[in-house]
């Protein structure tokens, strides 16, 4: 393949940065208002899938229900990314914020396909309106500046790739930050970011970059699946130890070498999967075990001291394809999401018994993403192909609960949120440093946003 030369890279590299925050009244449904509304008496909370809107109702952005919201676009739609780690902390909750992402392209040609990375920052919280009297042109003359000086940043370092990316995978093994793509050439590569990562945190490092860099060079690549695949993850206890399945449903454990440069696939498959594997998740707490869900409607875990077989599994655990499962860091509990739009929790203490331990329907179509909040172990979130994310907290009972809002008495208790404004979205990820922020992808771009239920 042929990569652009130089000048048109650079041109479609700024022309791709778009980055806002949120304010237009469409971006977000989370309160409805009737057309020639009189005022806040004619507002009402509007919950996705309960009732339709009627004609000339609007959705309009409730402001006071999030602590950030930022929005922002790349080009081409990154239907899969994740968060890169950086240096600046733990548990960061101060304005402004700055996070670092990897994601990879699906656009119309396969050579116009990229991975990237982000660098997001000069993020801001949601302030509330000002309330009183009208102020003096001097200031908003220096409320104008201010918020100049608030506007949000990004950076993007691009490298090209030949082929729609379908899964990016992201970890730390020492001192490089390797990415695993997933891509639809059928096969699986490892990338070396520390270039991208330089370039930016840096202009010149960026110039350099953007001179050097014509194709992205894999550092190690596997095209022993024969075919596409989207699950893949990085163990989180063994660095560089990796984990692949493909549609044909086999799945590989790759063993890093030393030099960090190759990795040794074992290439008898885990293989009792009948359908597709759509999502692998690592053990937070068991070097040697990863779970599974597929197509054929089971979640397997299994045991990479005993292949091929799982030593554990529940079938029938979904009505319909299993597409994405997500294992708590601190309790043995695995969660789940299908074609069939429900979220359930699995107790792997008693997993042979086939029965979640909870189960909601809210989603009114099948579910696309979800992942327990890296901090707080009852926490988690959702995403589905109604366009809408969903957090949730399972300590919360019942009888935990006040006054509901008027219309919304029959949604369950756990339910802490609904956000919504973006299309087809894709795959959502809290970021493991920034306390209760969330990053959502989509067809329509990515969101980052912080709720205030958590």
């Amino acid at each position: 393949m042929s990569a652009p030369d130089e000048d048109t890279f650079a041109e479609e590299a700024a022309d791709m940065v778009e980055m806002d925050e949120a304010g237009s009244d469409d971006d977000e449904g989370v309160e409805m208002e009737d057309e020639g509304a009189g005022g806040e008496a004619d507002k009402k909370v509007y919950v996705p899938g309960i009732e339709p809107l009627k004609p000339g109702e609007e959705l309009e952005m409730d402001r006071s229900a999030y602590r950030m919201y930022h929005e922002c676009q790349t080009g081409a739609p990154c239907l899969s990314f994740d968060v890169l780690r950086d240096g600046d902390g733990e548990s960061r909750d101060k304005f402004p914020l700055s996070m670092l992402l990897c994601a990879g392209t699906q656009a119309d040609s396969a050579l116009s396909n990229r991975l990237i990375v982000m660098r997001m920052y000069n993020l801001h919280g949601t302030e509330k309106e000002k309330e009183g009297e009208e102020e003096s042109s001097d200031e908003e003359s220096d409320e104008d500046d201010e918020d100049e000086d608030k506007k949000p940043q990004m950076e993007l370092a691009m490298m090209p790739h030949y082929g729609g990316i379908n899964r990016v995978r992201v970890t730390r093994r020492g001192e490089q930050s390797l990415a695993a793509v997933w891509s639809e050439k059928g096969q699986v590569e490892i990338f070396d970011l520390q270039p991208q990562m330089e370039a930016v945190h840096s202009s010149a490092a960026m110039a350099t970059f953007m001179k050097q860099q014509k194709e992205a060079t894999a550092l190690f690549s596997y095209a022993g699946h024969m075919t596409e695949g989207f699950a893949i993850d990085w163990s989180p206890i063994v660095p560089g130890r990796l984990v692949s399945g493909d549609c044909k449903k086999n799945i590989h454990v790759w063993e890093p070498q030393e030099g960090g440069t190759s990795w040794q696939i074992d290439q008898r498959p885990f293989s009792s999967h009948t359908k597709s594997v759509e999502d692998l998740q690592w053990s937070p707490t068991e070097a040697t075990v990863f779970a599974s869900c597929s197509v054929d409607q089971s979640i397997r875990v299994w045991d990479i001291r005993s292949p091929p077989n799982s030593m554990l599994s529940a079938n029938a655990a979904h009505s319909s394809d299993i597409n994405v499962i997500s294992w708590n860091r601190t309790e043995p509990f695995l969660l789940s999401g299908g074609d069939d739009g429900l979220l359930k929790v699995w107790d792997l203490r008693q997993f042979k018994g086939g029965k979640p331990v909870a189960n909601f329907k809210q989603h009114s179509a099948p579910v696309t993403s979800v992942e327990w909040n890296p901090v707080d172990s009852s926490v988690f979130a959702a995403s589905a192909a109604d366009d809408v994310v969903s957090q949730w907290d399972l300590s919360v009972e019942s009888c935990d609960v006040g006054a509901r809002v008027e219309g919304v008495k029959d949604l369950p208790p756990q339910l802490l949120f609904l956000h919504q404004g973006q299309s087809e979205i894709k795959e959502i990820h809290w970021h493991p440093q920034l306390t209760g922020v969330m990053v959502s992808t989509a067809l329509s771009g990515f969101n980052v946003f912080r709720t205030i239920s958590v």
